[in-house]
């Protein structure tokens, strides 16, 4: 079944990596945040709220729908004064008019069906010249190859089930471009990103954050003995690796808009 948002078993899932380098790099090309209001629309565990403090944002503001997401951000950013967090809805944040100098929808947009309201909101709380950033995967993106890095190809190698599930949720490029420009962004840029999701020890360390589902809202349509399943067969494929550091990395697509 769908993951819970709201269940408590599930406060940290989105909290427990940080930011790497190689997104860290895309966004400093992208804009400089260094004393911006940044606004980071569907926050989860404040991972990238705290990313855009330690690059200098001078206020960082994360808003969630989910309560125990947002309790689970605060824990994660306890030290860094001036990230604060909302529970509020994308669609109608509540939030004032003008406000922010970016904003970041990052895995966002594959739980929305209405991206015109989410857009036309965040082109409502950006200052004029402020830069919507949208990180989102394409279904290309989803689908690239399994490998020792891409974990996440694994997953629909095993259970082909999942690519509608996929399929269903995932807007592709000229969705997210039109759906921007007809709210009244007047620059669109798309960017391609590799980004490093994170670096494990070695195998046992990948096979626990499988298990535990960690920020992976597709392994919560399997069953436990899917799952189990599924992580025995990454360990066969990557038995080679068993003491070794294991890389995953994630593709993503990039959307950059600017409110004129």
């Amino acid at each position: 079944m769908p993951i819970d948002f709201h269940s408590k078993n599930n406060r940290f899932t989105y909290a427990a990596r940080q930011a790497y380098l190689s997104w860290i790099s895309t966004i400093r090309n992208i804009v400089d945040v260094k004393g911006k209001r940044v606004l980071d629309m569907g926050c989860g565990g404040g991972i990238y709220c705290k990313a855009f403090a330690q690059m200098g944002a001078k206020h960082v503001t994360g808003i969630d729908f989910s309560r125990e997401m947002i309790k689970g951000a605060a824990e994660n950013c306890k030290d860094y004064p001036q990230i604060t967090f909302v529970v509020g809805d994308v669609l109608d944040t509540n939030l004032p008019s003008s406000t922010y100098d970016v904003i970041l929808a990052r895995a966002l947009i594959h739980h929305l069906s209405d991206l015109e309201s989410c857009f036309r909101e965040t082109y409502r709380l950006l200052k004029p010249g402020g830069i919507f950033i949208v990180q989102n995967r394409t279904i290309e993106d989803t689908l690239q190859p399994p490998s020792e890095n891409h974990i996440r190809g694994y997953f629909f190698e095993v259970y082909p089930r999942l690519i509608d599930i996929e399929v269903e949720r995932r807007h592709d490029g000229k969705t997210v471009k039109e759906a921007l420009l007809k709210v009244g962004f007047r620059s669109v840029d798309e960017h391609p990103l590799c980004e490093t999701r994170k670096t494990y020890t070695g195998l046992e360390e990948l096979k626990k954050d499988l298990l535990a589902r960690t920020g992976r809202s597709i392994l919560h349509e399997l069953s436990d003995p899917e799952l189990e399943y599924l992580v025995q067969y990454i360990s066969e494929r990557l038995c080679n690796r068993s003491t070794q550091e294991i890389v995953e990395q994630d593709y993503w697509t990039i959307w950059v808009a600017k409110k004129e």
